[in-house]
């Protein structure tokens, strides 16, 4: 038997589907980019997405290579940004344009719902801040008193986005729900959320785990796209949760390091990880484990500002003979670093007088010393093992940068060929309507591109290597002696 899936990415500047089978075959795909105009950071029209999304599902399901597989088609899912929000009247329709994670204005409302959690509900998600949707949430009744007189339901982008496929607005998943104030230990929304903030509980919307089949392809959609109208739409998920899924992280132990402007971890533990400084935090897995997550400062973003029109094939070629450099280097470009330690003295540093080659190759060993300390420390945190380490973004493009990190990590590094967050929401969208779990669906459909293996003697080099870039840390007084696991 066949069975195929659509994953729909819906992101700030373009929407991306594609169509998977079981076994993970990419057997189309689709993308619209939205046109970049003044303000679409603070705000944006949900019914522009609704339209990306429609037309990129169009062209995707009229192609010629693409219609023998309709039949086989089982389910769709949405990924989409965390934090955002729509406010939507009782006949769904937006009652203000989208409400972006990326805008800024709710600082004393963001404020405001920190101080009411860490007093109501300290064991919940307490760091809310500009990006989160609760902040969003008080904002826009304080702002427009009017508008939240006709509320229905605050609901997510990925909601939105649902709602238009199947008809139900009033269902989210746990992913999006964080930053929104739902408690993943107690599977709730906390009373103080209605009892210290201006909202009321009617316009919070119904959790379930992400992969939940929530409804059916409305059949004007079905027959308009030449789809069953049995086709299912599941529950989704925020877009760095999808590109985890993709990347094959979904197992206890399992890790995956996306590293482009920044350097994010994202992982499986059987237990929620409480780290005292508040950089690491905790989705809920599908599967009921957890899903820690974190963010450093340090990323990929000193490659073009320090490297501008480089031919970055010809670099990596030559930095793969120079390495170990056994230099100690860290591009960090802004001022401080928030993970795997907090630090907002911290600087950059490298040599004087190194070669292109050299600066080149020191810098990604000072990325993957970071990379290392983090998981360490997720280790010390948890109590549990790193036992796999996935990786996505563009670093995850040059070979020399994977040897380096494997040989740092002392563990393999794992790519997968298709990483994108349409990728991982299709196969959530497989999870529950084909196979019995998410572990399961991305077991069969998560497909290894290339794996590097540690070697010994560069493996001890970069040992040493790195305990001397942790001494120069603690040196600087970034972090101190007794940090280290």
């Amino acid at each position: 038997m066949q069975a195929c899936f659509i994953g729909i990415d819906i992101g700030t500047q373009g929407a991306r589907v594609v169509l998977m089978d079981q076994h993970g075959q990419l057997r189309g795909s689709r993308e619209k980019t939205f046109p970049l105009q003044a303000g679409l950071r603070q705000e944006q029209s949900p019914l522009h997405w609704w339209d990306a999304c429609q037309s990129s599902l169009q062209a995707l399901l009229q192609d010629d290579a693409v219609k023998p597989w309709l039949p086989f088609i089982r389910a769709m899912a949405v990924t989409s940004t965390s934090g955002t929000i729509i406010p939507i009247d009782h006949r769904h329709v937006p009652l203000h344009p989208a409400i972006m994670y990326s805008d800024t204005r709710q600082t004393a409302a963001a404020q405001q719902c920190r101080e009411a959690a860490i007093r109501y509900n300290p064991n919940g998600y307490t760091a809310f801040n500009t990006s989160s949707g609760l902040p969003k949430m008080v904002w826009f009744v304080q702002q427009y008193p009017e508008k939240a007189a006709q509320l229905y339901k605050f609901i997510h982008a990925a909601d939105y986005l649902s709602g238009r496929l199947c008809g139900r607005f009033d269902i989210t998943d746990p992913t999006c729900a964080l930053k929104s104030g739902y408690d993943i230990h107690h599977l709730r929304w906390p009373a103080y959320l209605w009892e210290q903030l201006p909202l009321q509980a009617s316009w919070l919307p119904e959790v379930v785990p992400s992969g939940t089949p929530i409804g059916t392809l409305l059949p004007e959609l079905a027959q308009q796209w030449g789809l069953s109208p049995e086709v299912a739409i599941v529950a989704g998920i925020t877009d760095g949760c999808a590109s985890q899924i993709a990347a094959g992280a979904v197992r206890p132990g399992d890790w995956n390091t996306t590293i482009g402007t920044t350097l994010v971890v994202k992982g499986v533990t059987t237990q929620p990880i409480r780290d005292p400084g508040g950089a690491l935090y905790n989705h809920l897995h599908p599967q009921g484990y957890s899903m820690p997550g974190g963010a450093s400062n340090t990323g990929a973003d000193w490659i073009t500002q320090q490297f501008p029109g480089a031919d970055l094939a010809a670099l990596n070629a030559q930095a793969l003979e120079r390495i170990p450099t056994r230099q100690l280097s860290w591009p960090l470009l802004q001022e401080g670093e928030r993970f795997p330690f907090v630090s907002p003295q911290a600087r950059g540093f490298a040599p004087d007088g190194l070669s292109t080659v050299d600066q080149y190759a020191a810098g990604m060993e000072g990325v993957a010393f970071i990379e290392r300390y983090a998981y360490e420390k997720i280790a010390q945190l948890s109590g549990e093992a790193v036992q796999k380490i996935y990786t996505a973004g563009g670093a995850s493009n040059s070979h020399t940068w994977l040897t380096i990190r494997s040989n740092v990590l002392q563990l393999p590094v794992i790519r997968m060929k298709h990483t994108s967050g349409a990728a991982g929401a299709a196969m959530l969208a497989a999870s529950r309507t084909w196979y019995h779990h998410l572990t399961e669906a991305v077991s069969s459909m998560a497909q290894e591109d290339i794996q590097v293996q540690p070697t010994p003697a560069l493996s001890r080099a970069y040992e040493a290597q790195y305990r001397r870039f942790l001494e120069l840390l603690k040196e600087k007084g970034y972090i101190s002696t007794y940090e280290h696991a």
